[in-house]
């Protein structure tokens, strides 16, 4: 029995917790901080939280703008809305005006999806550098390792 089974069991921790554990340490040191799927994991959430920011903001207005605008106490200008009537419709920046004071899209919307791209962009961009870095480190392994 060695030194640290013994410490182990004297402590009241069985040999194996200890082995699950350093084998879990082990594993955690492999990946490191600077794993590429890490990053790509990091670059889909950002990517999916981006999504679902833009759908609330497209759904922002409900179905009947003339309806939603009335149950937030503003005016329906027509003649506001048929002067911009390509803003609705625009992908980004995300607006759906009741008159020319008032948004549907609340204000949080277009910089967080602007916030919420620039991480997808990064991490996906951190992920592509570090599989370069990586496999370059491999070939470069490969190539100054003694022949068998």
């Amino acid at each position: 029995m060695s030194d640290g089974e013994r410490a182990g069991s004297a402590a009241g921790v069985p040999s194996r917790t200890m082995a699950a554990a350093a084998a879990a340490a082990a594993v955690g040191a492999r990946l490191g901080r600077h794993h590429p799927v890490q990053w790509f994991l990091l670059s889909a959430l950002s990517g999916a939280v981006t999504f679902i920011v833009w759908l609330c903001g497209i759904f922002s207005g409900g179905l009947d703008v003339g309806e939603t605008c009335a149950l937030r106490g503003q005016t329906y200008d027509d003649v506001y809305r048929s002067e911009h009537w390509r803003e609705p419709s625009r992908f980004f920046p995300l607006h759906d005006k009741c008159n020319a004071s008032y948004d549907l899209v609340p204000v949080w919307i277009n910089p967080a999806l602007v916030l919420f791209a620039l991480v997808a962009a990064g991490s996906l961009l951190a992920a592509c550098w570090t599989t370069f870095v990586r496999v370059r480190r491999s070939w470069r392994r490969r190539r100054t390792a003694p022949a068998r």
